[in-house]
């Protein structure tokens, strides 16, 4: 069992020293800009990657908001489980977070989703939909890339196919973005460059 753990940690940091962190930066940017513009946030994802969406919305949402002037407007769309099961009973499962985004979004706002396989039909849907209603659209995913990194506009991959070490990864890209509100306040409502 020593075994397998070790080379499960050893997996483990190869996957996150694949995170490229001028991707990371420019995202933050991304958030920067959504922050100073007061734009809506959006973030969905199935199973493992639902949970982490619904604790990135927490941690930008209360966490990152206390130390700004102005709180970011987030939104987890896998959080309201009545008005998923009621669009997936009466459309279909992959129509549960299109239609809530075509119930909340505008042009300018911003949808976040992530991924392991990238090839989810309703996160691709989503984001399809999205990105031609003038979203700004991110993909996190593993390293089959899928459908979401041919559609997004700012994509990640994770260097894995392992379920537990992409997610794992994932949510330390969402930690990172919300994180570098909270040690960083200052840089929000700066034009510099979050890697800077």
């Amino acid at each position: 069992m020593n075994d397998w753990i070790t080379g499960y940690v050893a997996a483990q940091k190869a996957a996150l020293d694949s995170i490229p962190t001028d991707a990371v930066a420019r995202l933050i940017r991304t958030f920067q800009k959504a922050w100073r513009e007061d734009r809506q946030m959006f973030v969905f994802g199935n199973g493992g990657s639902a949970a982490n969406a619904s604790h990135f919305a927490t941690d930008l949402g209360k966490g990152a908001s206390d130390k700004l002037p102005r709180r970011f407007r987030v939104l987890s769309l896998n959080d309201n489980v009545p008005w998923m099961t009621a669009l997936g009973n009466d459309y279909s499962y992959e129509d549960v977070y299109l239609r809530q985004l075509q119930n909340y979004a505008r042009p300018g706002d911003l949808a976040l989703t992530m991924s392991v396989s990238g090839n989810s039909p309703n996160l691709v849907k989503a984001i399809h939909w999205a990105a031609a209603n003038g979203l700004h659209t991110i993909a996190l995913v593993g390293s089959k890339r899928g459908r979401l990194a041919d559609l997004a506009h700012d994509v990640i991959v994770i260097d894995d196919t392992h379920y537990g070490r992409v997610e794992d990864c994932h949510m330390g890209i969402c930690h990172m973005l919300c994180y570098a509100f909270m040690e960083r306040p200052e840089m929000a409502a700066s034009n510099g460059a979050a890697g800077s």
